[in-house]
């Protein structure tokens, strides 16, 4: 008997293909978590951001308590899709990997890929809390299907297949969406020509400014979309119509609160990290400075409700940015603080602000003006005019890693890439019942960690959403078939009897001799192989 019990664990196990990371710490489950993610915010950054605020304690510092380990399953240094789904999901994965299990391994202490598992969907800990009953909610200053709000709510092999992430996301189940990315929703900008914007507008309140959000009372279901694509970074924003990222997280946490049964919210301050990848220190330290505003809003909530975890933990560093550069190599002790500030005060915009400031027939004395006037800048090189007359060479100019590398230069900032880095990042808590995981742990236990706050399961959740359906359907005596009649909108057909089930793509219904029913969950195709939830393959009796 012990022996056939052995087989059955060691067969299901293999099957099975995954096992998430023990529990960093003992903790007791409460009703509401807030997640919040400062995407690409190293500790250059950081703390350049709380000298910039005169040396006062930022919302995250009382918070801090311990390090992260970011690597992918497949290499030290790791992309926003596989760090986000190691945070949402509780699996290293590969870069471009949204909510699946890695088709590659190799890293230490990574288990090694099971033959037939390779990018199976993984739960979220959004899927697990809204089988519990509890409200989602999503809030970002990038667009809707960029990596980290994808990971919370979608399951992809690629990040860039915007298409299915969106309608994924629309489909879900999620309760509040604020940030950018209403271009995505039109059918004129999707290959599979849905209109997803009717089905937003159907589903939810919609909105797309910031007099609306504010004013906005009542509403459980609610999706806001206040920019065509990515939000301005937060030194640029207009403010009559793009709410801040405190703003949206108040507004966020006001809505899901009123479920009786508890809410979890992530929320992403997108742009620290596009401002990391341009080397702008500008662009960089206001939005860390929003991000912070967030942090405090999702604070003083948690410390007044006493039954609420707020976790802060970047995703990866970029940039590699440095208070002091290789031209204080010999003086670094003697360089004031307001010569690392000076530039960074007087700013106005960002690169990309001011790249609507400036045109291609822009003359050298308007660009010497204006970069002067913006930035304080006077002494304005031939060569950095040249650099900023360049950029709108391009379809799409950057002016952010122009500008930023002047100010950087003048601030003795110091950068070692464009790209992301490999260190280990900052983790941040509050817990009403200081019952938080101290010292240095992996990202996948992030995962853990906030179900065992929110009291959930990942693993009973991935076995009731995202079972492999054509084995199952066969074993009940169905025939399956795939229906790619409309290439970009596939659909699974069972059959068996009279009764025909239909599954569509990245959607949560099914369809039953053409009647709907709802699931629990989306239906994903990937590889070739449908994932469908037990409601679904239950359809066949």
């Amino acid at each position: 008997m012990k022996r056939l019990v052995w087989l059955i664990l060691l067969v299901s196990g293999y099957l099975w293909g995954y096992t998430l990371p023990e529990l960093p710490a003992k903790v007791s489950p409460v009703k509401n978590v807030i997640i919040l993610i400062p995407d690409g915010m190293s500790m250059g950054g950081y703390t350049l951001a709380r000298w910039y605020r005169g040396g006062k304690p930022l919302a995250m510092d009382d918070m801090a308590c311990g390090l992260v380990r970011t690597y992918n399953s497949d290499t030290p240094i790791a992309d926003s899709a596989p760090a986000g789904t190691a945070y949402a999901c509780g699996v290293k994965t590969v870069t471009k990997n949204i909510g699946v299990m890695p088709a590659k391994a190799g890293m230490p202490g990574v288990p090694a890929i099971v033959p037939g598992q390779e990018n199976r969907p993984i739960a979220n800990v959004f899927e697990a809390a809204r089988l519990a009953g509890k409200a989602t909610g999503l809030v970002f200053t990038c667009e809707a299907p960029h990596a980290t709000p994808a990971d919370y709510s979608a399951h992809s092999t690629d990040r860039k297949l915007y298409d299915e992430i969106l309608e994924q996301q629309v489909y879900t189940g999620l309760d509040v969406v604020l940030g950018g990315g209403w271009h995505f929703l039109s059918a004129n900008a999707r290959k599979d020509k849905e209109d997803l914007l009717s089905v937003v507008q159907k589903n939810y309140f919609y909105l797309t400014n910031r007099k609306q959000l504010l004013s906005l009372t009542g509403q459980k279901k609610v999706w806001g979309m206040f920019a065509p694509k990515a939000m301005s970074y937060d030194i640029d924003r207009d403010k009559e119509n793009e709410p801040s990222l405190a703003e949206m997280t108040a507004k966020a946490i006001e809505i899901l609160s009123s479920n009786p049964k508890g809410f979890v919210l992530m929320v992403e301050g997108s742009k620290i990290d596009w401002a990391s990848h341009a080397n702008d220190p500008v662009g960089l330290i206001h939005d860390i400075l929003a991000f912070d505003d967030a942090v405090r809003v999702a604070k003083e909530f948690a410390q007044k409700n006493k039954d609420t975890v707020v976790i802060v933990m970047t995703d990866h560093g970029n940039g590699g940015i440095t208070i002091g550069s290789y031209d204080t190599s010999e003086n670094y002790d003697k360089v004031p603080l307001d010569d690392f500030l000076q530039f960074i005060r007087v700013a106005k915009r960002s690169g990309e602000g001011l790249e609507k400031l400036l045109s291609a027939k822009s003359t050298p004395d308007q660009i010497r003006n204006t970069v002067a006037f913006y930035y304080g800048i006077f002494d304005l090189t031939d060569d950095e005019v040249k650099a900023i007359q360049n950029a709108y060479t391009n379809a799409s100019p950057n002016l952010n890693s122009v500008v930023g590398k002047m100010i950087s230069k003048r601030s003795y900032i110091g950068w070692t890439t464009h790209g992301h880095t490999g260190e280990d990042v900052p983790l941040f808590i509050y817990s009403p019942k200081k019952d938080h995981p101290t010292g240095t742990i992996e990202n996948t236990q992030i995962a853990v960690l906030t179900a065992a706050y929110l009291g959930v399961d990942l693993k009973s959740t991935t076995e009731r959403l995202f079972i492999e359906a054509i084995p199952e359907f066969q074993k009940k005596g169905a025939t399956v078939e795939t229906d790619t009649t409309d290439a970009e909108n596939p659909v699974l057909v069972v059959k068996k009897g009279t009764t025909v089930v239909k599954i569509p793509v990245n959607k949560n219904i099914a369809f039953v001799n053409d009647k709907v029913t709802t699931l629990p969950g989306v239906s994903v195709y990937i590889n070739k192989k449908w994932y469908v939830s037990k409601d679904a393959i239950d359809l066949i009796k």
